[in-house]
C-alpha cells in the first residue's frame, strides 16, 4: 500500500532503488501502530527488456499518532568505512514536535539508523545530504548542518538567501555554494573591481567549507555579475595547480538558460527549451561525451551537449524522475528516464533508457519523438554506415599508395643527387647496393647507369640473410647517468619481430687496454613503456631459483631458457620497445675519458626436423657512446624530473633510465573491513608523488631524501584490494618506504609481497605445465615399452604354441615337465632383456632434452608461487 507521493527513486551501482512507505497487514484486535520503510532493488533485464525485482527489504518505525514521511534519498559516503551508501532522511511529525532520522541502507537491505535530531520547525528549503553521512539545511536565512560524527544541530555564521551546490573540493573538504547579500570589505588592499562589481549587482555568490568554517570567494567559481541570476550549480572538475584552486561547472539560472563556466570565466552558454529549471546533473557517454540532464518544475527535462559549443540535444515532457547509471552494464553511463503514466500502476513501467548514442530501450512510451526509428529508416542507416566505412577504408589504401609512391620519388631524386655530383666532381659514382635495387625493380624502375651485374655466386644465402636480419633493427640509441648507474639505451623499430627473451646489449671499450678484458660487465634489460610500466630483465645476472635439475645444452648455452609469456600483464601490443644496459659507472670513470662500442644482439631460433631447436646469433652495431668526468660534473647526462602544473615531466629517455636503474617490488594490499583510500592520500601527500604527464597511473617521488626518484603505480582491483608497484634504487628505500606506507594503512590491513605475476595466472601457468611434463613422460616411455613389447612378442613366436596347449596334456611325462620349466625359464630371460635394452644415442638425447625442458618450466614457475 502506497501513502500518496511518497515514492522516491535512487540510482546504486546499476540498480535503481524504490523506496515507499507501507502498512503492515492489518490483525484483528491489534492496534495499527507501525510503518514499514520498504526498498525494492530493480536491475533491467536485456533479454525482456524490463526492469525485474532482485531483492527487497523493510524498516519498522512506531506510528503511534505519528505521520511519517520520506523526506530525501541520496547516495553518500559512510565516514566510518569510506563506502558510499545509500541514504535515507525520514520525518515524524507528532504535533508541534518534529523527529528526523538519518538511515543508511546496506547490501544485505538491512537500515541501519546513523542519527537522529529534533526540530520544532519542518525542513523545506535547500536540504542536502553530503558525506558522513551529514544533512545541511536552510531555514530563515540561515545554513544548518548536521552530521554523524557531532550529532549535534550547528549552524554557519552568515546569513544567505539559497544553496545552490553542496559536495566535496579538494583540499577544502565538504563546501557549500550558497548566495547572500554582497559583503563589501573594509581593508585597502582589497580588488576594486570586486568591490564595485558587488556594489552595482548587490549579491554575490560565496563558498563555505563546513571542516575548517573557512570562507571561499565566489570569483573562482564565477563573476559576481551571476550570483543574481543562478539557482543551480554542477561542477564537473575540480583541482589545484601551483596552489590555485581551479574548477569547470555548468550552472542554470532564473533566465532559462545554462551556462559553462571555466576557472571562473564564462565559456559558453546555451538557451533551454522550458521555464523555471530547478536541477542539473552530468553524465559521460561510451564516446567520453559530456552531457547535462536538466529538470524543470513542470516535470519536463532536457539534455545539453558540450562538444564545440553548448546545444540541446534532446527533450522529454512528463518527465518523473531521471538517474544516470550503468543500467545495462556496459560500462558507461547512460540515462533513465521515469515517466507519469495514470494509467498504470506498476514501478518503472513507463521508462527510456538512453545514452544518445547507440543504447536505446524503451517501454510503454507512446511518444512520437521517443519511438526508435523504423526497420527500414535503420536498415538504411546501417547500409549508409557500411558506405562511408568502405570510402574511408579506400582513403587509407590511397594515402599509403601516395606514401610508398613519395618514399620512391625520394630515393630516385636522392640518388640521381648523388650520380649528379660525382659526375660535376669527376668521381666514379658507386652503384646503389643490391636491395635498393631489389626494390627498384619491385617498383617497375629501370636503372640509368651502365651497372654489371653481380655473379650469382650465393644467391639463395643472401636471400636467407635478408630474410632473417631487417635492415635495421635500432632507431634510436641514448644514455643517462642515474646515481652511480649508466643507462644506455637502444630503442628498436617497428619491423622488430624476434622474441624479446632473446635480446640483449653489450658494451665494448673501443680502447686499448692491455690489462684488462674490452668487454664490461652490464645488465640487460627489456622495457616496454605504455600506459602501465613493465620491465624484464634478460641478462645472466637476474635473480633465479635454485638449481633442481640439470640443464641439458646441446647447440647453444642458452638453448633452454624458461620461456614466458612474451607480453606482460598490462601491457598493450605495440608499446614502444627498447632495450636497455646498466652497468657500474665508477669503474668507468677511474679512466677519465671511454668511448664504448655498444652492440644489440639476438638470436634467431626455429625447430629442425629432428625435432631439436636450432638458434643463430645475430649481432648488430649500434653506434658508440662518450663518457667523461666533464659530463659528470657539467650533469649533462643526468635525469631531468620537474614539475608543471602538479605533473612530472621528463623526457622518455629519463623515465626508462629511472626504471632500468631500479628493483621492481609489487606488494599485494588487502584490507577486510575498511577502503585502501589512505593509499592515494599518502602517496600524494606524504610523498609528494606526481603523475607522469603522458603515464597518468605512474607517479614519481619528488620527496627530499633517500626516496626521491622512487617510481610508484597504485592499482585498486576493487575498494578493499590493490596492487603497489614501487621502482626504488635499493632495499634501504624500499623499507623506508614500507614503513612509511605502514603508519598510515589501517590496522587491518595486509600487505604481501608478489614475486612475479598473479597467483591466478601463475596457478593455470603450473597446470599446463605439469601437464606437459607428465605427457611428455608418458610419451617417452610409452615408445620405449612399445618397442620391448614387439620384440618380445617376435622373439617368442614359437613358443606361443606351446604356451596355447591345455595344460593338462604338458604333465603327462617328466620330459614334457622339464621342457615346460625350460620354456618358462628362456620366457622369462628375455622378458629380463627386452627391458633392458639399448637405444639409439640421438634418440636418448632428443628424449632427455623434451623432458629437461618440461621439468624447468615448472620448476620456475613453482618458485614464483612460493
Amino acid at each position: 500500500m502506497f501513502l500518496g507521493e511518497q515514492e522516491q527513486f535512487l540510482s546504486y551501482n546499476g540498480e535503481v532503488l524504490v523506496f515507499h512507505l507501507s502498512k503492515p497487514e492489518h490483525v484483528e484486535g491489534a492496534a495499527d501502530k507501525t510503518m514499514n520503510l520498504c526498498v525494492r532493488r530493480m536491475v533491467f533485464n536485456r533479454e525482456t527488456k524490463l526492469f525485474v525485482q532482485k531483492s527487497s527489504g523493510a524498516f519498522s518505525m512506531h506510528a503511534s499518532h505519528s505521520k511519517i514521511e520520506i523526506v530525501c534519498c541520496s547516495c553518500t559516503t559512510d565516514s566510518r568505512t569510506g563506502i558510499i551508501l545509500p541514504c535515507i532522511l525520514m520525518k515524524k511529525k507528532k504535533r508541534s514536535n518534529i523527529k528526523y532520522l538519518l538511515l543508511l541502507l546496506h547490501s544485505s537491505n538491512q537500515f541501519e539508523q546513523s542519527f537522529h535530531f529534533k526540530l520544532d520547525y519542518e525542513l523545506k528549503e535547500d536540504i542536502r545530504l553530503f558525506a558522513g553521512p551529514s544533512v545541511l539545511w536552510r531555514h530563515a536565512n540561515k545554513l544548518f548542518y548536521i552530521s554523524s560524527n557531532t550529532s549535534v544541530v550547528q549552524s554557519a555564521p552568515f546569513q544567505l538567501s539559497s544553496v545552490v551546490w553542496a559536495g566535496e573540493i579538494v583540499d577544502e573538504g565538504t563546501v557549500v555554494l550558497g548566495i547572500r547579500t554582497a559583503c563589501l570589505p573594509e581593508s585597502e588592499d582589497a580588488d576594486e573591481f570586486s568591490i564595485s562589481d558587488r556594489a552595482i549587482w548587490g549579491t554575490e555568490l560565496f563558498g563555505y567549507a563546513i571542516q575548517t568554517q573557512k570562507m571561499l570567494t565566489g570569483t573562482c567559481f564565477m563573476p559576481h555579475a551571476y550570483g543574481r541570476v543562478v539557482s543551480s550549480v554542477y561542477i564537473c572538475k575540480n583541482e589545484r595547480l601551483k596552489k590555485q584552486l581551479r574548477i569547470s561547472l555548468v550552472a542554470i539560472t532564473h533566465k532559462n538558460q545554462l551556462i559553462w563556466f571555466q576557472n571562473g570565466l564564462p565559456k559558453g552558454v546555451c538557451e533551454l527549451p522550458f521555464k523555471k529549471p530547478c536541477s542539473v546533473k552530468a553524465a559521460v557517454t561510451r564516446s567520453n561525451d559530456l552531457l547535462f540532464i536538466v529538470s524543470f518544475a513542470s516535470g519536463n527535462s532536457c539534455v545539453v551537449q558540450r562538444r564545440d559549443s553548448l546545444q540541446v540535444v534532446s527533450k522529454w515532457q512528463k518527465v518523473k524522475s531521471v538517474l544516470v547509471d550503468d543500467f545495462i552494464g556496459s560500462g558507461n553511463e547512460q540515462l533513465l528516464l521515469l515517466f507519469k503514466d495514470d494509467s498504470n500502476t506498476e514501478v518503472l513501467s513507463t521508462f527510456k533508457i538512453t545514452d544518445l548514442e547507440e543504447v536505446n530501450y524503451a517501454s510503454g512510451i507512446n511518444l512520437k519523438h521517443d519511438v526508435p526509428a523504423a526497420e527500414g529508416l535503420r536498415e538504411n542507416g546501417l547500409l549508409t554506415v557500411q558506405a562511408l566505412e568502405i570510402r574511408l577504408q579506400a582513403g587509407f589504401t590511397s594515402i599509403r599508395e601516395l606514401q610508398q609512391h613519395l618514399e620512391l620519388k625520394k630515393k630516385v631524386i636522392l640518388e640521381s643527387c648523388r650520380a649528379l655530383i660525382n659526375l660535376v666532381e669527376e668521381r666514379t659514382h658507386i652503384l646503389p647496393k643490391a636491395k635498393e635495387k631489389t626494390f627498384f625493380c619491385k617498383e617497375g624502375l629501370v636503372s640509368l647507369w651502365d651497372d654489371v651485374e653481380n655473379p650469382p655466386h650465393s644467391p639463395s644465402k643472401e636471400t636467407s640473410l635478408a630474410s632473417e636480419v631487417p635492415d635495421h633493427f635500432t632507431e634510436k640509441l641514448w644514455q643517462r647517468v642515474v646515481g652511480d648507474s649508466l643507462v644506455v639505451g637502444v630503442k628498436l623499430t617497428e619491423s622488430f619481430s624476434l622474441s624479446l627473451n632473446d635480446v640483449s646489449l653489450s658494451l665494448v671499450m673501443d680502447q686499448d687496454f692491455p690489462s684488462i678484458s674490452p668487454i664490461i660487465k652490464c645488465q640487460s634489460k627489456i622495457i616496454k613503456l605504455n600506459e602501465a610500466f613493465s620491465a624484464l630483465a634478460v641478462s645472466s645476472c637476474q635473480i633465479e631459483p635454485p638449481p633442481k635439475r640439470m640443464k641439458l645444452d646441446l647447440h647453444s648455452k642458452n638453448d633452454l631458457k624458461v620461456k614466458f609469456p612474451k607480453k606482460p600483464s598490462g601491457v598493450q601490443q605495440g608499446g614502444a620497445k627498447t632495450v636497455i644496459a646498466v652497468t657500474s659507472l665508477s669503474p668507468l670513470l677511474a679512466f677519465h675519458r671511454i668511448c664504448c662500442v655498444v652492440l644489440l644482439h639476438a638470436k634467431k631460433r626455429k625447430h629442425g626436423n629432428d625435432g631439436l631447436q636450432e638458434s643463430k646469433m645475430i649481432t648488430v652495431l649500434c653506434g658508440k657512446v662518450l663518457l667523461s668526468l666533464e659530463d659528470i660534473s657539467s650533469r649533462r647526462f643526468s635525469v631531468k624530473m620537474l614539475k608543471d602544473n602538479s605533473y612530472c615531466t621528463g623526457a622518455v629517455e629519463d623515465i626508462l633510465a629511472v626504471l632500468a636503474a631500479s628493483v621492481r617490488f609489487s606488494f599485494q594490499i588487502a584490507s577486510s573491513d575498511c577502503t585502501l583510500t589512505p593509499v592515494n592520500s599518502w602517496l600524494l601527500g606524504e610523498m609528494e608523488c606526481t603523475p607522469f604527464k603522458e603515464y597518468h597511473d605512474n607517479i614519481f617521488c619528488h620527496k627530499a631524501g633517500n626516496v626521491y626518484g622512487t617510481v610508484f603505480n597504485w592499482s585498486l582491483k576493487n575498494p578493499f584490494e590493490g596492487v603497489l608497484t614501487v621502482f626504488c634504487r635499493s632495499l634501504t628505500v624500499l623499507f623506508q618506504c614500507l614503513h612509511s606506507l605502514t603508519r598510515v594503512l589501517p590496522p587491518s590491513c595486509n600487505v604481501k609481497l608478489l614475486r612475479c605475476g598473479r597467483k591466478g595466472a601463475l596457478t593455470e601457468q603450473l597446470a599446463l605445465a605439469l601437464e606437459k611434463e607428465m605427457l611428455t613422460l608418458k610419451t617417452s616411455f610409452f615408445s620405449k615399452e612399445s618397442r620391448a613389447e614387439n620384440s618380445l612378442t617376435w622373439e617368442n613366436e614359437a613358443g606361443k604354441k606351446i604356451n596355447n596347449a591345455p595344460l593338462a596334456s604338458l604333465l603327462d611325462t617328466v620330459e614334457d615337465v622339464q621342457q615346460l620349466r625350460k620354456n618358462f625359464q628362456n620366457e622369462r630371460e628375455q622378458s629380463v632383456q627386452s627391458m633392458n635394452q639399448t637405444m639409439n644415442g640421438a634418440l636418448y638425447q632428443k628424449m632427455a632434452l623434451k623432458i629437461a625442458e618440461a621439468q624447468l618450466r615448472s620448476d620456475m614457475i613453482v618458485w614464483r608461487l612460493s
